[in-house]
């Protein structure tokens, strides 16, 4: 009963803030989100001091406390902001979302290799604003992107953001209660269309371990494996806030490697990725809204084990092997929205 009226409470925050939030001004609703946002981080609750934990990594050795917690407080901020546009998205105009968008790197790139139908994965940190970068990925030139999202709890919460992202122009799969989602996005890629997906943490015990900010972390292998398969272009992507707009950075191609079997391909890829991500996160680390813990030693060895012990059994076929479905399925880790459900800090 008590779960029931908690999920119950859920759904209706949820459906208050889009109803409500859009119709204040936008400098009234920013600045009672920024007020939440620096009572949560003043508090120094379990998850701020995850965010910290993460935070310490990036900013390395020589920060010192008062530094983090100053990078730790935008960070809480620049989270805020996200949760704060998701519900203002659907009455901010479209043609803003796309022209305040500051745009790096290899963009022309991208949209020539969609133009001449081939696919593109873009595997993407928890940074910025996940559902911005979509409508500037679909106005843009895209047209759409397929994308992943864990199914969320209450369901009403999974069915209010699955309906918000399909009403932005996204085609968004299930990670859970259906078929599984590789196949269909390898069919996506196969047919010329762009797929992005979350890729900087494991959820599902089946991610691969990397460097990362010079320790070990679990990052979900997918974006790799599906490039591998299929022959798309492997183009990592970070984003962030540019004061009151947006920047993307869309990286040169990984190619696929010459020597070694698909498992080894997909590991070398990912670690690749892992560095791209290193790069954009250290410019900007206070959009990284990771509040989970990524990093190998701060994860708890027994659940880590019990996770991946329940990854074999449940992907090992009938005959006994496992045939590379860890690698598959491992796109499921994270996937859903750059500090949005199924992201970062999500519920």
């Amino acid at each position: 009963m008590v779960r029931g009226l908690k999920a119950r409470l859920v759904g209706a925050g949820y459906a208050l803030g889009w109803s409500a939030v859009c119709r204040l001004p936008e400098s009234w609703a920013a600045g009672a989100f920024r007020l939440v946002a620096d009572i949560a981080w003043r508090r120094q609750g379990p998850r701020v001091r995850v965010l910290e934990g993460n935070l310490r990594r990036v900013l390395g050795p020589g920060a010192t406390g008062a530094q983090l917690r100053a990078v730790s407080r935008e960070a809480m901020r620049s989270y805020a902001r996200y949760w704060l546009e998701v519900f203002r998205l659907p009455v901010m105009p479209r043609e803003r979302l796309v022209s305040d968008m500051v745009e790096v790197g290899h963009i022309e790139d991208l949209f020539a290799k969609v133009s001449a139908g081939r696919g593109v994965v873009l595997p993407l940190p928890h940074m910025g604003n996940w559902d911005q970068a979509g409508v500037w990925m679909i106005d843009r030139g895209a047209g759409t992107f397929t994308t992943v999202m864990e199914r969320l709890e209450p369901e009403s919460v999974y069915r209010r953001f699955l309906a918000f992202r399909e009403e932005l122009g996204m085609e968004v799969l299930p990670a859970s209660g259906g078929a599984r989602p590789f196949g269909i996005l390898a069919q996506r890629l196969r047919a010329g269309r762009v797929v992005a997906l979350p890729a900087d943490r494991d959820v599902t015990g089946n991610g691969i371990e990397v460097d990362f900010f010079g320790e070990k972390a679990l990052m979900t292998s997918g974006s790799a494996a599906l490039a591998v398969q299929t022959g798309a272009a492997l183009m990592p992507t970070t984003i962030w806030f540019d004061g009151d707009g947006w920047g993307v950075h869309i990286h040169e191609e990984i190619p696929v490697p010459a020597e070694g079997d698909r498992r080894h391909k997909t590991a070398l890829m990912t670690q690749q990725i892992a560095r791209v991500f290193e790069e954009g996160i250290r410019e900007h680390p206070q959009d990284w809204h990771m509040l989970q813990r990524v990093f190998v030693a701060d994860l708890d060895p027994d659940r880590l084990a019990s996770a991946r012990a329940k990854a074999r059994a449940r992907d090992r076929p009938a005959n006994g092997s496992a045939a590379g479905a860890d690698t598959e399925d491992s796109l499921a880790g994270g996937a859903g929205g750059a500090g949005g459900p199924g992201g970062v800090g999500g519920p």
